[in-house]
């Protein structure tokens, strides 16, 4: 699969959180996220294995019990089955892949 870059396709999942995913394969989905300033990303865990990377702004990511100052150029990993949040305190960018592929994501 092949997906050309295009500003259409976002959905807002949250107050102030868009996400469209970009491209996706048997077992991996890659997703675009764009985080308004201010927003938060509730405490919640899924079956999916997480690994992102933030391209703009800033946040606090808590993963199980340790707390991260995100910034540009940092990533992370979240094991499937682990509670995870985030803080959104500038507005940010965030590129993020799911495996094994998360088919609600799929539109």
């Amino acid at each position: 699969m092949f997906c050309k870059s295009d500003s259409n396709g976002y959905r807002e999942v949250l107050p102030g959180i868009y996400m469209k995913t970009v491209v996706y394969g048997e077992s991996t989905l890659m997703t675009e996220f764009r985080l308004n300033k201010g927003s938060i990303l509730p405490a919640h865990e899924h079956m999916h294995e997480q690994t992102g990377y933030l391209v703009s702004g800033k946040m606090i990511l808590s993963i199980d019990n340790d707390s991260y100052e995100v910034v540009p150029g940092d990533s992370w990993n979240i094991p499937g089955g682990v509670l995870h949040c985030a803080e959104i305190l500038e507005d940010s960018v965030a590129i993020e892949v799911f495996s094994p592929r998360r088919d609600e994501y799929i539109q």
